[in-house]
């Protein structure tokens, strides 16, 4: 057993919750609190309601999510809101949050671990936003279809690519996981040849194909599995706490 403070309190810290920026509904740390002590810790990509029931249906009192519970701004507490707040304090379950602060920590983070799972080992940050350098950029002397293979094999499902470059090596590549595929034009302009990210919408693919760049979408669930389950292996090695991963993927 652990206190919830002291857990929140190392998060906080080690996460740098305060200091990096991130969008308005992300209100990173903890999001709900439990009656303060924690024996179980689940990870999870979305903070949504059927993650909510497999959680409390594991015995967690503890859920880490990458996006948290306040992504729409505020809401009425009714229908679905309802329920899983209710359902939530009924079962002592406490919330913690990490966007932008998970994506880009040096061991935790989401660009980190997917970098690293496709042979990326000698990265270096770019593409500033908000003050902080959200992505990871790295030349490969590798082929496309080879790095595709090694993208499906880490997120473990399809991607779907863009062939944009006009040669069948990868070039200078960036991975910035999640939604970031409106990025193109900026990772164009960054010197990037080959753009690994989530999703993005239906313009990147031929604005991809327009600036000579590979797109390679792995899907917004599947490159942001990395991080939250890195972290619940930390915080249960660390306090010596039960674990569980609740899958719930959305496909996207």
């Amino acid at each position: 057993m652990a206190k919830l403070n002291d857990i929140v309190e190392y998060l906080d810290k080690e996460l740098r919750i305060k200091d990096v920026s991130d969008y308005p509904g992300a209100l990173n740390g903890l999001q709900l609190a439990n009656s303060g002590e924690v024996t179980k810790v689940a990870a999870a990509v979305d903070a949504s309601l059927p993650v909510f029931e497999k959680a409390v249906a594991e015995g967690v009192d503890l859920l880490i999510v990458h996006h948290g519970m306040f992504w729409h701004g505020a809401q009425k507490i009714v229908n679905a809101q309802y329920e899983k707040l209710k359902l939530a304090m009924d079962s002592n379950l406490a919330v913690y949050s990490a966007h932008i602060p998970l994506d880009i920590h040096n061991e935790w983070g989401n660009n980190a671990l997917l970098a690293d799972a496709i042979g990326m080992h000698n990265t270096e940050r770019f593409h500033l936003w908000k003050g902080e350098l959200l992505g990871l950029k790295q030349e490969m002397d590798i082929s496309l279809d080879e790095l595709l293979d090694r993208v499906s094999d880490a997120v473990e499902g399809e991607v779907h690519v863009c062939r944009g470059r006009r040669s069948d090596d990868v070039g200078v590549v960036g991975v910035i996981t999640g939604g970031a595929g409106s990025e193109v034009q900026q990772m164009a302009d960054a010197g990037i040849d080959t753009f690994i990210t989530g999703e993005g919408p239906h313009w990147s693919y031929p604005l991809a194909e327009e600036l000579g760049v590979n797109l390679v979408y792995g899907g917004h669930y599947a490159t942001e599995t990395f991080g939250v389950i890195k972290l619940m292996h930390h915080i249960t090695e660390k306090y010596l706490l039960e674990k569980c991963y609740v899958k719930h993927p959305t496909g996207l």
